[in-house]
């Protein structure tokens, strides 16, 4: 599938974005996000690659609508985005099954909407012993199969995935995995954040690679991949 003419979803332009209470060098402020720059197409799926520390959640988080640039240009062409992080989102003392209503709310979802779908969610996430349990007694991978459960069945338009593949056991991920490649053959738009060069390979029709806040490069997920790794063994 060419991507090029399908519709354009997010398009970003010498994007910056700088925390100001991060002072850097000599008190000038921290820029998470340098010059960024590279266009989001309707049934793609985009992995998004670099060492920690690089800006990737930055990235999706202002993709997401949660920041704004500091400099460059960020245009969302009236699409639903939603981001799936294990570092927002939840609030621990509550339950997960009310934690699964505020995330779909979150995603675009009516509360009923939620409730309806709530029977699926907790066959999918394979919680139901602790479902009513709060999210506190969870652990980062029963905390993931929640926010997963919840993301298949909210549909936004466009979601990012931030560094959850890998968190808990590998049959889930499998599990997860063969959903998102159902969803991606459908012509659902999905970003995501990962390690996995496999899964990337497996998953993406394009890549960015994220360097210092910079896109060092953008493009086939072979030629990026191939580049990236020869720059980690320089």
């Amino acid at each position: 599938m060419n991507q090029t003419s399908n519709p354009l979803i997010l398009s970003l332009r010498n994007v910056g974005i700088a925390y100001r209470g991060r002072r850097g060098i000599f008190g000038k402020p921290f820029w998470a996000l340098k010059d960024v720059s590279f266009d989001l197409h309707q049934g793609e799926t985009l992995g998004v690659i670099g060492r920690n520390g690089v800006g990737k959640s930055t990235l999706l988080q202002l993709m997401a609508g949660i920041t704004k640039p500091d400099k460059g240009h960020f245009i969302n062409y009236g699409y639903q985005v939603s981001l799936l992080s294990l570092r927002l989102g939840f609030i621990h003392y509550l339950s997960g099954r009310e934690n699964a209503i505020l995330s779909g709310m979150l995603m675009g979802l009516r509360k009923r909407e939620v409730e309806d779908k709530m029977e699926a969610i907790i066959a999918f996430s394979e919680l139901s012993h602790f479902i009513d349990q709060p999210i506190a007694t969870y652990s980062s991978g029963m905390v993931a199969r929640l926010a997963f459960s919840v993301a298949f069945q909210a549909e936004p338009d466009v979601l990012l995935i931030d560094e959850v593949w890998g968190v808990g056991d590998a049959e889930f991920s499998q599990k997860s995995a063969k959903v998102m490649q159902e969803k991606m053959n459908s012509g659902k738009t999905t970003v995501f954040v990962s390690h996995q060069a496999s899964l990337i390979k497996q998953l993406c029709n394009h890549v960015v690679w994220i360097e210092d806040g910079i896109s060092r490069a953008y493009g086939d997920t072979t030629n990026v991949l191939n580049e990236y790794h020869r720059f980690l063994h320089l």
